[in-house]
């Protein structure tokens, strides 16, 4: 998920189905340009090579049901679209999600994980990680850092995940929805955007959730927990 305006300039995105190191391509709407949906950047055209970086932001992937309980006001688009096609869940992929083979080949594959195994992948300009998803699930708060900057994930019974700056704060407990304890016995809240307590506020971190193969495809220096 990205901020798609830098220095004033919008740039309206769409899918373009094609592929860029097995990751998909976004391209913007003026130049037709290929844009990296993991580097938030242009790969290919007329823009790439201008050093144009879209921001990161943070998004979440979980349950219809998990996010409704949270957030019971939430309107969600129609599946009558008007168009002939079976929009249930898991069916337009269901026999690519059940194998671990690949449709198109990768720079290189790493088997540490399954192919298709998800993980939750953060960067900056010193380090680039990725968590198993499944190791989340059973470590519903898992603490690292980024070079200097510290982080934690906490991760809820429906496996989504959501990743905060942590700023030097460790926390022993989260009750899966609005609460942690840090190691003080301070109460924090869990918010999407920032965790809180009294006048203090830690922000929420960008980061995806995605493929083990796509991500590596990209990242192949990555380090990896699982």
């Amino acid at each position: 998920m990205y901020q798609t305006c830098v220095d004033g300039k919008h740039y309206e995105l769409g899918t373009s189905g094609f592929l860029y190191h097995s990751n998909k391509l976004m391209y913007d709407q003026e130049t037709k340009s290929y844009w990296s949906t993991l580097q938030g950047e242009p790969v290919v055209g007329e823009l790439a090579g201008e050093d144009i970086k879209l921001s990161r932001r943070f998004c979440v992937t979980t349950t219809w049901g998990d996010w409704k309980r949270q957030h019971p006001t939430t309107t969600a688009l129609s599946l009558e679209t008007g168009h002939d096609r079976n929009y249930g869940e898991g069916v337009a992929y269901k026999s690519y999600f059940g194998t671990d083979r690949l449709m198109f080949k990768v720079p290189g594959k790493d088997n540490r994980l399954l192919n298709k195994a998800e993980v939750v992948t953060l960067r900056n300009n010193k380090r680039q990680l990725a968590v198993s998803a499944e190791f989340l699930l059973q470590n519903p708060v898992y603490e690292d850092a980024l070079g200097n900057e510290s982080f934690v994930i906490f991760t809820n019974t429906s496996g989504a995940n959501r990743v905060y700056r942590s700023g030097g704060v460790k926390f022993d407990f989260w009750n899966g929805l609005t609460e942690a304890t840090d190691s003080d016995d301070q109460i924090w809240q869990v918010n999407d955007d920032k965790l809180t307590s009294g006048e203090r506020s830690l922000d929420r971190m960008p980061a995806h959730r995605v493929f083990w193969f796509g991500w590596h495809a990209q990242h192949p220096e990555t380090d990896l927990v699982k």
